[in-house]
């Protein structure tokens, strides 16, 4: 173990980030979800089905996203891989949001940029360093 190195504080700094694109996967698609009942914002993304869809998926994904943040903070690579997946799948997510509604997307943009940035940190050099450091030998 005297060969692992401290976590770096972009690490933690990516899981206080990833808790928050989590929490706004969360609440935008809480708010998607109760406006359901709109018509000019189920028009916008194809009718209810589609809203539903897009509202409980982003829901869901900022829940996974929200429970494996924590292993970003022991250095599980795994985590680590399945935060990069999920944030590329938010971003894809609120861009389609953030287009289908653009009058109200604040949050949506707002939540691409924190997913940009957990990404960029997430793969630095020093978050590298430290996620290879725990990675189990073959």
């Amino acid at each position: 173990m005297s060969d692992q190195m401290a976590r770096p504080m972009g690490v933690t700094v990516v899981a206080i980030l990833a808790w928050i694109a989590g929490a706004l996967d969360i609440v935008s698609g809480t708010i998607l979800l109760f406006q359901a009942g709109v018509e000019s914002v189920a028009d916008g993304l194809g009718g209810t089905g589609p809203l539903y869809v897009a509202a409980i998926g982003s829901i869901v994904l900022g829940l996974i996203v929200v429970a494996v943040a924590a292993g970003l903070l022991t250095g599980n690579w795994v985590s680590r891989m399945i935060i990069t997946v999920l944030e590329v799948l938010s971003i894809i997510g609120s861009l389609f949001l953030a287009f289908a509604y653009l009058g109200g997307a604040v949050g949506e943009w707002l939540g691409i940029v924190v997913s940009l940035v957990v990404l960029f940190l997430l793969w630095g050099h020093k978050s590298s360093v430290f996620f290879g450091s725990r990675m189990p030998e073959a």
